[in-house]
């Protein structure tokens, strides 16, 4: 009981006498020196050139090819473990895609 007591004494003196140590001030807000943003809105578009995207896209592209060319191969030894014949064919290849259309051929 003594120990409620004391609890209610101590919360009751915390609420009417006034804070005491470093923390009881409020602190004074520093004045702002960083300049306001600059709204986007407010400049010009400044995205990539038409020369810009041209390349880009002409990259991805390419990489596109590249990535295909990969998929096929792997796909046409995936399908040569299986014993079946894939008709893949690549610029310069000694045969074309049509000498695949034997029996037992593969289509994709």
């Amino acid at each position: 009981m003594r120990d409620r007591i004391a609890n209610a004494l101590v919360w009751m003196l915390r609420l009417l006498l006034p804070a005491q140590g470093r923390h009881a001030a409020t602190p004074t807000p520093e004045p702002n020196t960083e300049p306001a943003p600059v709204s986007p809105w407010s400049r010009p578009w400044t995205g990539p050139t038409k020369e810009e995207a041209a390349e880009f896209f002409r990259q991805q592209a390419e990489t596109t090819l590249e990535l295909h060319a990969v998929r096929e191969r792997r796909r046409a030894a995936v399908l040569a473990t299986m014993g079946a014949d894939y008709p893949y064919s690549y610029p310069g290849a000694p045969f074309p895609a049509s000498a695949f259309a034997a029996a037992g051929a593969v289509s994709a």
